[in-house]
């Protein structure tokens, strides 16, 4: 398989630390993250939206959008859970994921650590990106209070998705320090046989 990838992307390092997890084989193509200029020629018959991840399979179908991957590659995998509810319930913090934590979380981390604009380009969207991401940070410490993992008794892909940006958070400058569920789950996470790290 080919994995079309950007190093610093959380979004691709999912996919890279489930891979990892499965055993998975697959050919890292690096794609810019910052200079997109070239994307319709590399993605453009793989990818409407352009982004990475993107994958094709060895049978030369592509699959876009890192929750579509992960789905399809941890299927039947002990990363996917066999009871219906918990498949639901592991959707619903990858959901969670793509539209209250990434959104806020990823796009800081992206401005300040790796878009390479000045600061007073974006220094106006950062209030906002950081009570977003603080509410989201404070969602999933209230979930992890009780729990060691976001569904169920072992890791699953929600936590794959979420582990991510988390980990990732202070390079967008959110502060960790008062979220002791979170801070033991990431450790949780990277103690798992298999992890990989991001770089």
């Amino acid at each position: 398989m080919i994995l079309y990838n950007s190093a610093v992307s959380g979004n691709c390092y999912k996919v890279r630390l489930l891979f990892a997890h499965l055993g998975i084989d697959y050919d890292a193509r690096e794609v810019d993250v910052v200079d997109r200029s070239k994307r319709p020629d590399i993605l453009g018959g793989l990818n409407p939206a352009l982004r990475v991840p993107t994958l094709v399979l060895d049978d030369g179908r592509p699959l876009a959008e890192s929750g579509a991957i992960l789905w399809y590659a941890a299927e039947g995998s002990r990363f996917v859970p066999g009871d219906r509810y918990a498949r639901a319930q592991v959707l619903q913090w990858m959901f969670f994921e793509q539209y209250e934590h990434e959104p806020a979380i990823a796009v800081a981390r992206f401005l300040i650590a790796y878009s390479q604009l000045p600061r007073d380009e974006y220094e106006k969207r950062l209030p906002r990106l950081w009570a977003d991401g603080a509410r989201a940070l404070d969602t999933m410490e209230r979930h992890l209070a009780d729990r060691t993992w976001f569904v169920g008794d072992s890791m699953t892909v929600a936590d794959i998705a979420l582990y991510a940006y988390t980990h990732a958070a202070e390079e967008g400058e959110f502060d960790l320090s008062g979220h002791a569920a979170i801070k033991r789950w990431l450790e949780r996470v990277a103690a798992e046989p298999g992890h990989v790290p991001m770089f």
